[in-house]
């Protein structure tokens, strides 16, 4: 009965059904399934096919948005049963697209894709300073940014930053990711940056690595 219940649910998440999704998570709950299982099983289940299809450009980014918003919809309804179990976030990462650059398409499919997989994403935005990167990462103790360029004129910005962590003395605490179309491994490597990832799918198995989970 709940492997029926929670094959369902990834089915409703991965066709972004939203409404039938928050249903389904309230069915389980009501049915006794532990909160956790109907995320780890059914949703993040669900979320990890839309990756490797997406991955494999089986979808694309219009569908990463409806199961995205789906997961969201039933994460309303689980984000309490998962608070009364003490169930927490794998870990706390902070998102941002650096200075001068207003893009944020990547960078919301980046934190969607990271929600999906159990992670606790702050949104920073766009246009983001050093010195915020670096607050907000203080502030919500997270043991990952991801930082988005989109201009070649603001891949500058991303060297700067990370540049910035170093000197905040910060370069051992806390993981730095970069990406965005312009963004190369060799950029990566040159500026210090700690990961790359090429694609809003590949952004997850790179924070998994770079924090040794999976």
């Amino acid at each position: 009965m709940s492997e029926a219940i929670l094959e369902q649910i990834s089915e409703a998440l991965m066709k972004g059904r939203a409404p039938q999704l928050k249903e389904l998570v309230q069915r389980a709950l009501d049915q006794g399934l532990e909160a956790e299982r109907i995320l780890q099983e059914g949703m993040i289940g669900g979320m990890s096919v839309i990756g490797a299809k997406f991955k494999r450009n089986e979808v694309y980014v219009p569908e990463v948005l409806i199961a995205a918003r789906a997961m969201n919809a039933g994460m309303e309804i689980l984000k309490q049963a998962l608070s009364d179990a003490g169930v927490k976030a794998k870990a706390t990462v902070c998102v941002g697209t650096v200075k001068g650059d207003l893009h944020d398409i990547g960078k919301n499919l980046v934190c969607m894709m990271l929600e999906g997989a159990g992670y606790e994403v702050v949104d920073i935005g766009v246009n983001v300073e050093t010195e915020k990167f670096i607050a907000a990462a203080r502030e919500h103790q997270a043991g990952l940014v991801g930082m988005s360029a989109l201009l070649t004129t603001t891949m500058g910005a991303m060297k700067a930053a990370v540049d910035g962590f170093k000197e905040a003395g910060l370069a051992d605490q806390v993981k730095i990711m970069v990406g965005g179309a312009p963004v190369t491994q060799s950029f990566a490597d040159e500026i210090g940056a700690d990961g790359y990832a090429p694609d809003a799918a590949s952004a997850v198995d790179v924070a998994n690595g770079l924090l040794g989970l999976s």
